[in-house]
């Protein structure tokens, strides 16, 4: 498999971020869906309103997401949408969120754990996605970028229950008597985020990838009390690609000088983070090897 090309620029800005895009020389047609992580409540790393908005709204995106699985203020809908409004979303887009109304089966070819993977309902009403994530630490995932954004993220609240469980139930209410061993868990995110790529492609459907690499704490934006970032931003990426781009991300933290940076890589090797790479490599969904092109010196 040839590289993949990933576009990086070091300035993280609402001009950079469409710039990124561009670079791309994609053209998204039809109902754009944007898929971030609203942020729970009390969280702060989540991206904000003045940085995406304005790309979002010229490309007249709708904000997608899902419920969660765990106990928090975005386990139903009302919850979740007030949640959303509070941390800006519905300043500059309409917010879907995709499980409303039930979800759905789509197949999951190959892998060893997932069966099918569960999505929001509404996720089929999308032409094109931009699969945008705030790449950070995660307790459970180790990180969080593109792959875990395209797994956990479109899951519906059942699906979540699914994939974090590694098959054994989607019932949010027994999930966290049945989590599995760890790898089985980061390997179901990448049976699920390959099963949401194949299904996007078989109805001729589009996605991009884009993760901003700001606020880099060693928590998710789905911690209440997510701590406050341990390194320095590192800028913008984004690849036709997720596996080249998550491992970009993955490459920076972990050729950083940054004294902070130590702290990201226990996190993210304690939870067994990094195998997600080589096993979604593994599904086809995309490759660990990619060519950094910096749009800044262009």
């Amino acid at each position: 498999m040839e590289k993949a090309k990933v576009y990086f620029t070091k300035e993280i800005t609402p001009e950079s971020l469409q710039k990124v895009y561009d670079a791309l020389g994609v053209k998204l047609n039809g109902k754009i869906g944007v898929k971030v992580s609203t942020g729970e409540a009390g969280s702060k790393g989540y991206l904000k309103a003045d940085l995406i908005g304005p790309f979002v709204k010229g490309l007249n995106g709708t904000i997608i997401e899902c419920n969660t699985a765990y106990g928090g203020k975005r386990t139903n809908v009302k919850d979740h949408l007030k949640v959303a409004e509070e941390h800006g979303f519905t300043s500059f887009a309409d917010v879907d969120i995709m499980d409303a109304d039930g979800d759905f089966e789509i197949p999951v070819k190959q892998g060893k754990h997932l069966k099918f993977d569960l999505v929001g309902k509404n996720f089929a009403n999308y032409d094109s996605i931009i699969n945008l994530a705030h790449g950070k630490g995660h307790a459970m995932g180790g990180f969080g970028a593109n792959l875990k954004n395209q797994s956990i993220g479109i899951a519906s609240r059942n699906g979540k229950a699914y994939v974090h469980s590694a098959g054994k139930t989607d019932n949010p209410d027994i999930l966290w008597s049945n989590l599995p061993e760890q790898i089985a868990f980061i390997e179901s995110m990448a049976e699920a985020a390959t099963a949401v790529a194949d299904y996007l492609k078989e109805n001729n459907k589009s996605i991009v990838y884009i993760t901003v690499m700001n606020a880099l704490s060693v928590d998710c934006d789905c911690d209440a009390n997510q701590g406050d970032p341990v390194m320095a931003d590192l800028g913008i990426i984004a690849s036709l690609d997720p596996v080249a781009n998550d491992q970009a991300f993955i490459d920076m933290i972990w050729n950083s000088e940054d004294p902070g940076a130590e702290k990201l890589r226990a996190r993210i090797d304690r939870q067994e983070g990094r195998e997600i790479l080589p096993y979604a490599e593994s599904l086809g969904l995309g490759t660990r090897e990619y060519e950094l092109i910096n749009i800044d010196k262009e």
